[in-house]
């Protein structure tokens, strides 16, 4: 099945209540260890004969799939060691290429790893995707700016000007971003000094409509969208519990979970709250750090982080600002020294003035001016709480480490793809390519409990390509006994060294 990878967000409201859903796309990624899978069909193998068949079958399916690849990604690992930001300025130093030579090998790179990006069922994040994540807040409390003076804005430009992809973010040219899989983060706490300011916020945002100041003072500004996404649809109670128990061909349904959609009251400010946020479960930045005068930038970075938070995704972005107050606090400090000042130069006006009515004031304003400080101290710590976990935490690798990942990440996918593909016309006969794709979706679901948008176009053409599948007279493909199969493949490298060894070893 295919499918845009776009996220949507929904709105469901019922009197009093408000949840928030984010809908996005099923992904090709099957999300099972592949010798589970491998098992578990053995398993549903009635003859202890055609099991043996079948475990052997897997194992020469995996090397030769693996040796097919092993080219591509010896390519890849070899260009990369150009461009690899610790050692690769020594290495072009000593190939002496001219610069035409080296822009043609960076993208020659680029090229390579946007070929294992799609492999690994890893998708660029578009324009749409990014506006719906940073929509909310989680757990980063602070507008997160990138410093764009940093980044080289002409590698990924020039890639991009040449492969085209829709709806790429307004970012694209600095750096890009990848995303594969969807997770849950859910967080338990007080949260007192949010509620806090969520309270003096909406306080805030009540003075603002009020007085009509709202449109001029906009924390953040709307930005141009390439293609409306879904807005406005009202879901009643029953289509949510219908969407959390029904199974939905192309959506996966996850529910956000904000203090911001939350009643709060000064009573609540001691209770608990559970606040969940859908996660991308796999993100890696790819970009290039700005030339300066006396050097030219060649290093790429590739880094590799795992369970983002949507909201929170500004925590993997490449050459952060330190964040500093928004200009909305400087408006409300400002706004506040005036009222203030009103307030005591018309009790100073008055024949008798009341010292006790400006002392209250100016303590009111006082504590206003140290509440917004310290809040801005304590997310300013959150932030650089989060900072550090992404760092030490969440950081999974970077550069060779991440591109080895993504490599075997290629090779157990298609390996998975094609072995459930083969079991299902082994089992099941002949089959059509819906047939085929729906029938390994539900096997999928029915012997694993996962979901994923099968992708059997990818399986059938390597099934054929290894010539244990074929297609009859109206189109239906077919396999060849496991016997058979085993035979047409024959004997790999792999098998040889083992039976080697296992000689050397034995008396």
């Amino acid at each position: 099945m295919e499918h845009s990878g776009s996220a949507r967000t929904e709105h469901m409201k019922k009197e009093k209540e408000k949840k928030e859903v984010i809908r996005l796309e099923r992904e090709s990624v099957i999300p099972i260890l592949k010798p589970r899978i491998i098992m578990t069909l053995a398993n549903l193998i009635k003859h202890t004969s055609d099991r043996a068949e079948f475990l052997k079958l897997c194992k020469r399916i995996e090397y030769t799939i693996r040796a097919w690849y092993l080219l591509q990604f010896e390519d890849l690992m070899q260009l990369y060691s150009l461009f690899d930001p610790v050692s690769g300025a020594k290495k072009l130093e000593q190939e002496k290429l001219t610069p035409g030579e080296i822009d043609a090998l960076e993208q020659n790179f680029l090229t390579y790893l946007f070929q294992v990006m799609e492999k690994s069922n890893f998708k660029v994040t578009t324009d749409d995707e990014i506006d719906v994540a940073l929509s909310g807040q989680y757990l980063l409390n602070l507008p997160i700016m990138v410093d764009e003076s940093k980044l080289d804005n002409k590698l990924l430009k020039k890639y991009f000007q040449q492969h085209h992809f829709d709806d790429l973010p307004i970012f694209s040219d600095k750096y890009v971003i990848f995303r594969r899989g969807i997770g849950i983060d859910r967080t338990t706490d007080y949260f007192i000094m949010e509620k806090v300011d969520m309270l003096i916020g909406r306080f805030w945002a009540y003075l603002l409509r009020l007085t009509r100041l709202e449109k001029l003072l906009s924390r953040r500004p709307k930005r141009h969208r390439k293609k409306d996404l879904k807005k406005g649809n009202e879901i009643t109670t029953e289509e949510v519990k219908q969407i959390n128990s029904e199974e939905y061909d192309d959506d996966l349904f996850v529910e956000r979970i904000r203090l911001e959609n939350m009643p709060l009251s000064f009573q609540s400010l001691l209770n608990k709250n559970t606040i969940q946020e859908p996660t991308f479960d796999r993100i890696i930045v790819v970009y290039r750090r700005a030339s300066s005068n006396s050097k030219a930038e060649r290093g790429i970075f590739v880094k590799h982080f795992k369970n983002i938070p949507m909201a929170d995704m500004e925590i993997v972005l490449p050459e952060k600002k330190n964040p500093g107050l928004t200009p909305m606090d400087w408006v409300k400090f400002l706004g506040s020294a005036i009222v203030g000042l009103v307030a005591v130069v018309s009790s100073l006006e008055r024949p008798t003035a009341d010292w006790g009515v400006m002392m209250a004031v100016l303590s009111t304003v006082v504590g206003y001016f140290a509440k917004t400080y310290f809040t801005f101290q304590q997310n300013m710590a959150a932030y650089q709480n989060l900072i550090t976990q992404s760092m030490y935490d969440k950081q999974l690798d970077s550069g060779k480490g991440t591109l080895l990942h993504l490599c075997d990440d290629v090779i157990q996918q298609e390996v998975k793809e094609v072995i459930v593909s083969f079991f299902i016309l082994m089992e099941q006969g002949k089959a059509t390519r819906q047939d085929l794709d729906e029938r390994c979706e539900e096997l999928i679901r029915e012997e694993f409990g996962e979901s994923c948008n099968f992708d059997v176009d990818d399986a059938v053409q390597k099934l054929e390509k290894l010539g244990i599948v074929s297609r009859d007279t109206i189109g239906r493909f077919q396999c060849v006994g496991l016997k058979r199969a085993n035979e047409i493949i024959g004997t790999t490298t792999e098998e040889l060294v083992l039976k080697a060894r296992q000689g050397n070893i034995a008396p």
